[in-house]
């Protein structure tokens, strides 16, 4: 165990949970805890208020995520969100094809390749960690063109860094991606994050959803480019429905950030869209105790979607620049 740079209030700590590396960000006044494991994704698998869990996880260990991969804490999404609606999609004009042979990637269902190349990815290099007094801090960084098997699926030269920031109880991720290539990078850009409120079963909860719109969605959970009216009430009950859906044009408060919620008995846990993360896919099936607030800077298939025409809100960003963007993850009443 190594302590990184104390605070009066806010702690960091290198450490290690079943012989694997973590980081562990801590506000000691809040009681809130948030872990991650750079060798698995840059995962924060782990976040606790007053030793009560806001993210949800299948596993009780780290050694057992180790052993068996799945979704669970708050998984990154690139060099694409969501699906693709095929083995190949188009940037700039130009079609690319994905290379099956590569290793790191599959089509998966209905084959359609699914959340980009780094969920898993032990590439992962802490480049900051430090606590002062407004939080803590955690900087990891990947130099993508390094990586010959990842530039075989996205050939696009570029750096992303995620910085985790814990300060006053919330948990602040923050996104940046410089454009090292000499054309516009494109920004089809999510995080999954799966959250539980443990003061009342999962039937009991009602959620906030401030979007406007719905894109309809084929039988391959691809947009048609059909859009219909949110139909969910605010609140909304969670018992008795399903939520897999792609919401558009989301409400904003006058911060410019948008707010997903949902609600417990008392507890509650708050996503804060920033301005660039324009579409939420909100997952919570039957059954199951969480619920995904999944901030995006696109719908699925946008790299598709923008080359048909029909879609206009893809992002990119200019050579030599850099896109960053934030959202934060907000625990009450613990």
């Amino acid at each position: 165990m190594q302590s990184l740079m104390p605070a009066a209030n806010y702690t960091i700590r290198k450490d290690t949970a079943d012989s694997i590396e973590i980081y562990v960000l801590r506000d000691e006044v809040r009681q809130a805890e948030v872990r991650v494991v750079p060798s698995l994704g840059n995962n924060s698998y782990e976040m606790t208020v007053k030793g009560k869990p806001v993210f949800w996880s299948p596993y009780k260990t780290l050694g057992e995520l180790a052993a068996k991969p799945a979704h669970l804490g708050n998984p990154l999404l690139w060099p694409w969100a969501n699906r693709i609606d095929g083995m190949s999609y188009w940037v700039n004009g130009r079609q690319y094809n994905l290379q099956e042979s590569v290793g790191n990637i599959k089509p998966g269902p209905n084959n359609t390749p699914i959340h980009g190349l780094l969920v898993y990815s032990n590439l992962w290099k802490v480049t900051r960690a430090e606590a002062g007094e407004s939080g803590a801090v955690l900087t990891s960084r990947i130099e993508f063109s390094q990586y010959p098997q990842l530039m075989a699926q996205f050939p696009f030269a570029h750096t992303i860094a995620m910085t985790y920031r814990l300060s006053n109880g919330v948990l602040e991720v923050e996104t940046a991606i410089e454009n090292l290539s000499t054309e516009p990078l494109p920004i089809s850009l999510g995080y999954h994050p799966y959250f539980v409120v443990s003061d009342a079963p999962r039937d009991e909860w009602s959620v906030e959803l401030p979007a406007r719109i719905k894109h309809v969605l084929s039988n391959r959970l691809i947009p048609t480019g059909e859009t219909l009216p949110n139909p969910y009430t605010r609140p909304q009950k969670l018992e008795g429905i399903a939520l897999d859906d792609v919401l558009d044009q989301l409400e904003r408060d006058a911060d410019g950030f948008a707010r997903f919620r949902v609600q417990g008995k008392r507890e509650r846990i708050t996503v804060e869209y920033g301005p660039k993360y324009n579409v939420a896919v909100v997952y919570s099936p039957k059954g199951r105790g969480f619920i995904c607030f999944e901030p995006m800077t696109s719908i699925t298939n946008a790299f598709n979607a923008a080359q048909a025409g029909w879609y206009k809100g893809l992002q990119s960003v200019a050579p030599g620049q850099t896109w960053r963007e934030v959202f934060r993850v907000v625990p009450e009443n613990y």
